[in-house]
């Protein structure tokens, strides 16, 4: 058969997308690294790390285990490009959802509810609050939690800090972030681990929210809340609050 006719037949292969010229090689083997993720990640959530096999995923995906091993070295080195995923992809819908919400306070909140629905998803649940910190160990787990979901609490809480116009410097919203961003772990456990996970969030919702109707009323009454307000300045402040109410 001449080689005209061959290529004929030969279906083209479009180029991987933001990937100009990748050969059909290149393409073939992002595309089994990407099935591989996504059937793993459905077994993950459905049956646990523990109890879901190599051959279970090579066999969803249709692959070899020969192909499994190119891309990854084993099942927690895929298990990882997992929670990467499902931790990225959280974070990215937490974003557009607070995406052209301009008032600090409700964008906070809307950040917060999202959040919340998120931790009830079955694959968030299982994936990155039941089975990530025992397959990745505490420290590589908060430290993955924090390239992702850290910085969109550090983007909120910066917002919130500044919006009576105060300049706040980074030492502080780093604090701020990092107390947020412990409260917000330890509730997304709370409330993933709850029998009734909707009134869980709801909970958790109604405590931050007063903590942000706290601070909001500092910021709006000119409380700079900065590195140089003491712990003693502010019980004054808060005192005389409570005095005037």
């Amino acid at each position: 058969m001449a080689k005209s006719t061959v290529s004929k037949l030969v279906p083209k292969v479009p180029p991987l997308p933001g990937v100009p010229g990748a050969t059909k090689r290149q393409q073939y083997s992002a595309s089994t690294k990407r099935t591989l993720v996504e059937v793993a990640e459905e077994l993950f959530t459905a049956n646990g790390y523990a109890s879901t096999s190599l051959d279970a995923i090579v066999a969803g995906a249709q692959v070899t285990k020969g192909a499994l091993y190119h891309h990854f070295s084993g099942k927690q080195a895929l298990f990882e490009a997992v929670f990467e995923k499902v931790e990225s992809s959280t974070a990215r819908a937490i974003q557009q959802e607070m995406k052209g919400v301009k008032d600090p306070w409700e964008k906070a909140l809307t950040g917060l509810r999202s959040f919340l629905a998120a931790v009830q998803a079955s694959s968030y649940r299982r994936i990155v609050i039941q089975d990530g910190p025992a397959v990745l160990g505490y420290e590589r787990y908060r430290e993955k939690e924090e390239r992702s979901a850290f910085a969109v609490v550090q983007d909120i809480v910066r917002t919130v800090l500044t919006a009576g116009g105060h300049d706040v410097d980074e030492a502080m919203v780093g604090t701020f972030a990092q107390i947020f961003f412990g409260a917000l772990s330890s509730a997304g456990e709370a409330v993933s681990g709850a029998t009734d996970t909707t009134a869980a969030a709801e909970r958790v919702e109604t405590a931050i929210g007063f903590i942000l109707a706290g601070i909001q009323s500092l910021a709006d009454r000119g409380v700079a809340l900065d590195g140089e307000t003491s712990a003693g300045s502010l019980r004054r402040t808060l005192g005389a609050l409570g005095q005037e109410g």
